[in-house]
């Protein structure tokens, strides 16, 4: 039996990327897989980038899974909400949502920018599509998971030992981790687990990576190894509220990226949060 057999699951921001590779590792172990995201076939694509929510779908029943797509913009509460009363409606339930929806690279960061001259635009990007929404989707899946008295929320983020470069970026994923922590206990008493992981550098479909560049990332499956693995702990509530990055999850539950390694290059230069 498959790790996630007959569990229902949303991944948001699925279109492409990061929430892709999470959704097709879930569609793998078994899972059903609603898909968002605002790229659908037969329109244009954020920043004109390949992939849509009908093409992670389908590749998620190809790999075992059921895919379901829903076009689904993550800065309209309404939409969102339309998404929830669909899960509801169709199982009744929901027992893993993945907060990886994402807006700001309409705007390309440039890390030599001093707070005071980024385009005030990027933080409204930021804060609406990624740590509101991160919320809201939250809000929504909780009744839900409190009803059944077990679920995991995973929020997608971002750690390192130093400042990012880009002082919106660093606000809005320490505010994501703070949101973890305070969802966590907020939820502990239902036993409905909350906890916030970190990919390093990915290989995403908008790269040409070189060789050694190819060395220093990791695939977009990877963080969805973790969350897997994360979800079939049965323990899992003993790491509510807490940040993870993807090789220290590697280490403890075993498992490897698509190439055998459990850490890249990047994290081998860079700071790998200690676990408690």
């Amino acid at each position: 039996m498959r790790r996630m057999d007959g569990k229902v699951t949303l991944v948001t921001g699925a279109s492409r990327g990061c929430g892709r590779g999470v959704a097709l590792v879930l569609g793998q172990e078994g899972a059903t897989v609603y898909v968002t995201g605002r790229s659908v076939r037969g329109q244009p694509t954020t920043l004109g980038r390949p992939g849509t929510i009908e093409d992670t779908a389908e590749e998620v029943t190809a790999r075992g899974g059921i895919g379901v797509a829903v076009h689904c913009d993550h800065t309209d509460d309404e939409q969102v909400r339309l998404v929830f009363d669909r899960i509801k409606a169709e199982h009744g339930r929901l027992d893993l949502l993945v907060n990886n929806a994402w807006s700001g690279y309409e705007i390309s960061p440039d890390p030599a920018l001093s707070f005071w001259q980024i385009e005030w635009r990027h933080w409204d990007l930021m804060f609406s599509g990624g740590l509101r929404a991160a919320a809201w989707a939250s809000r929504l899946a909780a009744p839900m998971m409190v009803d059944a008295r077990g679920g995991l929320i995973v929020n997608i983020t971002w750690v390192l030992d130093r400042p990012h470069g880009h002082a919106f970026y660093e606000v809005v994923k320490n505010g994501t981790n703070k949101l973890t922590e305070q969802m966590a206990a907020d939820l502990q008493p239902y036993r409905v687990a909350c906890v916030a992981v970190s990919p390093g550098f990915m290989r995403l479909e908008r790269m040409n990576l070189s060789a050694d560049e190819k060395a220093m990332t990791e695939s977009a499956e990877f963080p969805g190894r973790a969350i897997v693995a994360l979800a079939a702990d049965p323990d899992v509530l003993s790491k509510s509220g807490q940040v993870f990055t993807t090789p220290a999850l590697a280490r403890e539950y075993g498992f490897t990226d698509v190439d055998g390694s459990r850490q890249s290059g990047f994290w081998a230069q860079h700071w790998d949060r200690p676990q408690s």
